[in-house]
């Protein structure tokens, strides 16, 4: 099945899609790889959606990537006394570090993290935001505070702390629980939630290895100022838009998704915009405009995916919302100032071999029109460097590693096939040729360019161009 656009969709699964026939729905729809979210699921609905995927996947013949994503530390109130408390602009609050407050001024935070981190003028937000609070002094048991919104605070309200790092592992027993049960199903990437510093990657990739890819979701102030340190550790980014929306100013939300989408595509690194995406069509068949706008701006500015969450996972029309959002990717890739865009964007090649050779790549396709830029790949790495220079032309992913193509299904432009290795350059070619007129990307007498590295199976080392004619109805390809 081959997808007529290069931004791909993550589609969240839940109650609203917990079938076969509902997920096998989601992927005709567009869906391109699936998100697993643990904060809502268990080890036993987990294994339900890898069975379920895997078996679509064996049924389509196309590789399709899975996303475990661990909840990470969440710092929620106690119980208030009573279990609501109304407060307005002004008032003096009292924080104390205990599960339940008996008094009734009192507002419970039971995390000594909290206020062994706190400092005199940095900010306490509760409920995504909705009340504020100013810290003004604070001690290891308690801290006084000033209240900046009105609003009213009930038990169990997450907890935000724009200002602070906190001295919290970036896991928590529960995500290493989880971790080991998606790397024993042999998931594809891990998202790792709520990064502070770029220690809280390292601990993530030293955990797991080399059996899953890893995502870090940047909705932390924190984490925008570590993220080029972050980035050089993550296998991919996450403009986790909710948490960060909550932490920074909303109006600051759009600059930073546009810089860390920048950063990623400079580094050749996939990025996924998520969150609120679609939001109305939880309850609606149709989005807003504005929503419209949001994904569409997600597209333009390259980014390598476009996720749902709730939409897809809880919402009344799962299947249309990833519908629409295949519909917007396909519009906007089919404007005429979408390329000039893109390219305007565009990085100038590091001094590197690899990079020379996908510059050229590039250059090649576009000057001679050809069909399809296809790409020999053990590690993923060519086929990386490829989709970063977001080419016009379709891009073919060939890898004899089945993992390497399910982690490469959230990349731009990036149809993945999972093939046998090649036996040496002139089948390399030959092959290449063939697949992309199987695929139905070139016809006879048309021309590819074909990348790899030589000597062949050596992971990293993209060195070799070649252009190729598509041979007549044998499938074979007569090297230029």
């Amino acid at each position: 099945m081959r997808r007529r656009r290069k931004t791909k969709i993550l589609a969240t699964l839940g109650p609203s899609s917990n079938t076969p026939e509902r997920i096998r729905a989601l992927f005709e729809a567009g869906a391109d790889a699936f998100r697993i979210n643990m904060s809502h699921t268990s080890h036993a609905g987990l294994a339900d959606f890898h069975r379920i995927v895997r078996g679509l996947e064996e049924d389509v013949g196309r590789p399709i990537g899975i996303l475990v994503d661990l909840q990470g530390p969440k710092i929620r109130l106690g119980e208030l006394a009573g279990g609501v408390r109304e407060v307005h602009k002004g008032d003096k609050v009292h924080l104390v570090r205990r599960m339940t407050a008996d008094n009734p001024s009192d507002i419970p935070i039971p995390h000594a993290e909290v206020f062994a981190a706190l400092q005199p003028g940095e900010a306490l937000l509760i409920d995504d935001g909705k009340v504020r609070l100013r810290i003004e002094s604070v001690t290891k048991e308690s801290a006084e505070a000033v209240v900046e919104t009105d609003g009213v605070l009930k038990d169990k309200k997450g907890v935000n702390l724009p200002d602070t790092v906190l001295p919290i592992p970036a896991m928590t027993p529960k995500d290493r629980s989880d971790l080991d049960a998606a790397l024993h199903l042999g998931v594809d990437w891990i998202a790792l939630s709520f990064v502070q510093r770029p220690d809280d990657v390292a601990e993530l990739k030293k955990a797991v290895g080399s059996r899953a890819a890893c995502l870090t979701k940047i909705e932390k102030p924190r984490a925008i100022e570590w993220l080029s340190e972050i980035l050089d550790l993550s296998d991919a980014l996450m403009v986790a838009r909710g948490d960060l929306g909550v932490e920074l100013p909303v109006q600051e939300v759009p600059g930073k998704q546009k810089y860390i989408t920048r950063m990623a595509r400079k580094a050749g690194k996939p990025v996924v915009v998520a969150t609120q995406m679609l939001e109305s069509m939880i309850t609606a068949p149709v989005p807003t405009r504005a929503e419209v706008t949001d994904v569409a701006n997600a597209v333009f500015d390259g980014a390598d995916a476009v996720m749902l969450s709730a939409e897809s996972a809880a919402g009344q029309f799962p299947v249309e919302a990833v519908s629409m959002m295949d519909s917007i990717a396909m519009t906007v890739e089919g404007d005429p100032l979408y390329l000039s865009i893109i390219n305007s964007q565009r990085n100038a090649p590091e001094a590197t071999t690899a990079d020379a050779i996908m510059a050229a790549v590039h250059e090649v396709t576009n000057t001679i029109h050809a069909r399809a830029i296809v790409c020999w790949t053990k590690s993923g790495s060519t086929a990386l460097r490829a989709s970063r220079e977001r080419s016009d032309a379709p891009i073919i992913a060939l890898t004899p590693t089945l993992e390497v193509s399910r982690r490469l299904s959230l990349a731009w432009g990036l149809h993945c096939i999972y093939t046998e290795d090649a036996q040496d350059l002139d089948d390399m070619v030959d092959r290449a040729a063939r697949f992309a007129f199987l695929a139905g990307f070139a016809k006879p007498g048309e021309r590819i360019v074909v990348t790899a590295g030589v000597p062949l199976r050596t992971p990293g080392a993209t060195n070799m161009l070649r252009v190729a004619f598509v041979g007549p109805q044998k499938e074979r390809a007569n090297s230029e």
